[in-house]
């Protein structure tokens, strides 16, 4: 079935002329985002042509308000597993890209996928996102031997990954019902840019990711094929941005019209260098995004769509990652490498094809921040956030609309903090360094005393008493 396109290029772009609020109608788009009910395409249009940074310091305040009326102190932490950089497409921006001659080639065999899992599990991970590069070498049978190795993985300590999701290329209603059938969670393709025209320029004909329309309409398969939760997201740097942040909202509004759920995440990536693609080097990036308005759109994503994760990677230098999280931020990857066997030095590469054996690690992108796991959850401490590796609600069954309906009335809550503050206990018992341990449990005590329900209250504290005592993977 060949899928209809319903993004109005010209519409998004016309609504984004000569369109800033007045001060009046800034706070009356701002008051209503703080209802927490989201806002409509033309309140998004006005925020996005807001310049003014008393004014843009207001949107961040109100996205500091919604993501802490509804994530709490929680941060999800989770880690890439790239099974292969082999790919038959040519977008200009990557490293990955075909016509990359000096990049090293690589596909895991199933033995180095489970390599990198234990490399992930041993520093404390228990959700990880499998990436590869679109080729015939990786399809979706590959994909399915990789998801059972990767959760059959499991450490000395006996930990094993809960939730796997997926970054692949698109693909047919059969072939996501297989990865539906194997437990994953999310499945996640980013659309690069919305915007057609601009599309044909970044991703040459002859290859499959030159199908515009095939790949928009990717979610709606994965619909189709039985995938609960998807999620969605632009390259930022190759047009404007805010025709970008709209079309997100028109994709979200026909997830949601269409399948009565709109995306689980919206995911934020900006371009960064990559070996052996002059593209992505900052002169030549054609709309690049300033860590001003970068700010400002994740905060209007946050308000406009209060109850999508939002998720940023290593691609962003910590001092910027760290400032996100108060304004939107819900999701990070934490020491992340982005080459196949990239967490294993030792990983064999014989398997490289002939003309692929000279050049570079084969690295998609250069990373921003090089923080270790420990690292980056004792600063999380340090802020006052929740480091949660909770897998809980996917294991229940509240996924999809499900989840959304517990999300909306605010009832999510109740599970979201004492999972988190679970598998929080469970890094500080088996993985934490000392120094991380003791702040860590410092933080623990101080949440359970803000539980209002002493019953709920009660029902954490013995948990948390149980993890100490050697017990693992409880949930709500």
């Amino acid at each position: 079935m060949r899928h209809q396109n319903f993004i109005d290029r010209d519409k998004l772009y016309g609504m984004l002329d000569n369109n800033a609020p007045t001060e009046s109608q800034l706070n009356d788009i701002l008051n209503k985002a703080r209802k927490l009910k989201g806002l409509n395409l033309e309140d998004v249009a006005k925020l996005l042509c807001v310049e003014n940074e008393a004014d843009i310091q207001k949107i961040l305040d109100t996205a500091e308000y919604c993501k802490d009326e509804i994530y709490g102190r929680r941060l999800v932490l989770f880690a890439p597993i790239y099974t292969g950089n082999a790919c038959v497409n040519n977008c200009v921006y990557c490293g990955f890209r075909r016509d990359n001659k000096a990049l090293k080639r690589k596909i895991l065999t199933l033995d180095e996928i489970e390599t990198e899992t234990l490399h992930l599990l041993r520093m404390g991970h228990k959700r990880a996102l499998l990436i590869c590069g679109e080729s015939p070498r990786n399809d979706a049978n590959y994909m399915v031997e990789a998801i059972r190795r990767c959760y059959a993985a499991k450490d000395e300590k006996g930990s094993t990954i809960r939730r796997i999701n997926v970054e692949l290329a698109p693909m047919s209603v059969e072939d996501y019902a297989k990865l539906k059938a194997e437990r994953i969670g999310t499945y996640v393709c980013f659309q690069e840019t919305y915007d057609p025209v601009e599309y044909a320029k970044f991703h040459p004909a002859g290859t499959p990711k030159a199908d515009y329309l095939y790949r928009l309409t990717c979610m709606d398969r994965a619909q189709e094929g039985g995938i609960n939760d998807v999620g969605i997201g632009v390259l930022f740097g190759l047009v404007d941005y805010r025709f970008e942040i709209l079309a997100l909202m028109e994709h979200a509004r026909h997830l949601e019209e269409d399948y009565g759920c709109g995306p689980h995440t919206v995911s934020f990536p900006r371009i960064e260098p990559a070996e052996g693609t002059p593209f992505s080097l900052p002169e030549n990036i054609p709309h690049p995004v300033s860590d001003k308005d970068f700010m400002k759109i994740i905060a209007i994503i946050r308000i406009a769509m209060p109850y999508t994760g939002i998720i940023i990677s290593t691609r962003e230098r910590p001092e910027m990652r760290d400032k996100l999280v108060k304004y939107g931020v819900s999701q990070i990857s934490a020491a992340s490498e982005t080459n196949p066997g990239g967490y294993n030095e030792e990983t064999d590469n014989t398997t490289a094809q002939p003309y692929e054996k000279t050049g570079t690690t084969g690295a998609q992108f250069t990373l921003g921040d090089h923080r270790s796991l420990d690292e980056v959850i004792s600063m999380m401490i340090d802020g006052g956030y929740i480091p949660s590796f909770c897998t809980g609600c996917y294991r229940k069954g509240r996924v999809g609309a499900d989840f959304m309906d517990l999300a909306k009335p605010g009832l999510i809550k109740e599970f979201c903090k004492p999972n988190a503050m679970f598998t929080f206990r469970e890094y500080l018992e088996d993985y934490a360094s000392p120094a991380t341990k003791e702040k860590g449990l410092r933080l623990l005590k101080q949440l359970t005393e803000t539980f209002s329900k002493e019953d709920l209250k009660k029902r954490v504290e013995g948990n948390l008493c149980k993890i100490g005592e050697g017990e693992r993977d409880l949930y709500f």
